[in-house]
């Protein structure tokens, strides 16, 4: 997309909420009034059938309150407890707002491991790619009752970009607590003017990144500019807002000042490039002509169409695709290690759980996890 992009565009979207947005700094409490407004805008977004993720802060802010731990920074131990207090009002809260919107919620809680190792990150996306298919809303965030300091995101900007491109996003939405990108901090440069659209992230577009904006908030311009990093590579388009008022999205959609950052990738192409280039295969699926033929028509590979299994993988490794001329057809991320392939290869998909003894999931690769030749 070379001009503007408008939501109606996209397929995807996730909303990501800072701590300073949901939380009264004063009381510790939720806004409400402006979380039901909020609600709104993603249940409208929702009835348009376009899939709604929220990667939303506020644990450790709510839960600080309930324990009533001291303002400013806090300890590891403490923080992990105010996280496993606030958790639990933070999921019922927004479980309850969808509701009253007929819109189911689901709690994702991640750390930075789930997202950076391939079969941990698998399972959450099958997850979310379950979620989204019943329609639920998942309302994912930093797990910070185990999470340490050397093993964690710190901030939800970047891991609302991993989990954009885990999720296969086409649009992330920061909202934040100043309008977008300016040319300087306008709190201190009177002249600084908002940056509409960043076609590229550039080095002078990060020299423009600032710091920390409020107490209860993590991130800064900072964060949000390595963000938009993550998201535009994985081929995902990134928004920051004004979050502050009410309608946040909606406003968004009406011509609100905001920043885009544009991405000349789709989340698919990003994902097929990351799969065929940067990983090391680690083992061969010979399949039959009759899959070869699936394949090449968009199916996933079942493992009836395997007809042998070559290597020492895990699930979530690269394996390459072989047609029964030994060709290589594709390069696909597998969901079964090389011993329970080898033990369901020719057999139907609903025999996976006697042979196995659990249920498992009915492709050896998910067509959204496999790059053909010539794609």
């Amino acid at each position: 997309m070379t001009s503007t992009p408008t939501l109606a565009q996209f397929r995807r979207i996730v909303v990501k909420v800072g701590s300073s947005l949901l939380v009264d700094q004063a009381k510790g409490l939720i806004k409400r009034d402006w979380l039901v407004a909020l609600a709104d805008d993603l249940a409208l977004l929702h009835r348009q059938g376009i899939d709604v993720l929220v990667v939303s802060s506020g644990s450790i802010a709510l839960g600080r309150t309930v324990l009533k731990l001291p303002k400013g920074a806090l300890k590891l131990e403490d923080s992990q407890a105010a996280a496993a207090v606030g958790q639990i009002a933070l999921a019922r809260t927004w479980a309850e707002v969808l509701a009253e919107r007929e819109i189911t919620a689901g709690q994702i809680l991640v750390t930075y491991h789930d997202t950076e190792e391939r079969q941990r990150y698998l399972n959450a996306r099958e997850t979310i790619r379950r979620l989204l298919e019943m329609r639920a809303v998942p309302v994912i965030n930093e797990n910070d009752t185990v999470a340490t300091n050397e093993i964690r995101y710190g901030d939800n900007d970047r891991l609302a970009a991993r989990v954009a491109t885990m999720a296969s996003a086409d649009l992330l939405i920061l909202l934040s607590d100043i309008e977008g990108l300016y040319t300087a901090p306008p709190k201190e440069d009177p002249n600084a003017k908002l940056i509409p659209v960043v076609p590229r992230i550039s080095f002078e577009i990060e020299a423009m990144a600032g710091g920390a904006a409020s107490e209860l908030s993590r991130g800064g311009m900072r964060t949000k500019i390595e963000a938009g990093k993550i998201a535009t590579t994985g081929g995902t388009h990134m928004i920051i807002a004004d979050g502050r008022v009410l309608n946040p999205i909606s406003r968004i959609g009406s011509g609100a000042p905001c920043t885009w950052f544009l991405t000349p990738s789709n989340p698919v192409t990003a994902r097929k490039k990351w799969i065929a280039g940067s990983l090391e295969p680690r083992g061969t699926l010979h399949v039959d002509a009759g899959a070869a033929r699936a394949l090449f028509s968009g199916k996933s590979l079942l493992p009836a169409g395997v007809a042998r299994v070559e290597g020492s993988f895990e699930r979530g490794d690269c394996v390459v695709l072989r047609d029964p001329s030994g060709a290589e057809i594709g390069r696909g991320l597998v969901a079964y290690d090389a011993a329970e392939c080898g033990q369901i290869i020719g057999r139907n998909s609903r025999d996976i759980e006697a042979i196995l003894g659990e249920p498992g999931q009915a492709e050896i690769i998910h067509r959204d996890d496999m790059v053909l030749a010539g794609e």
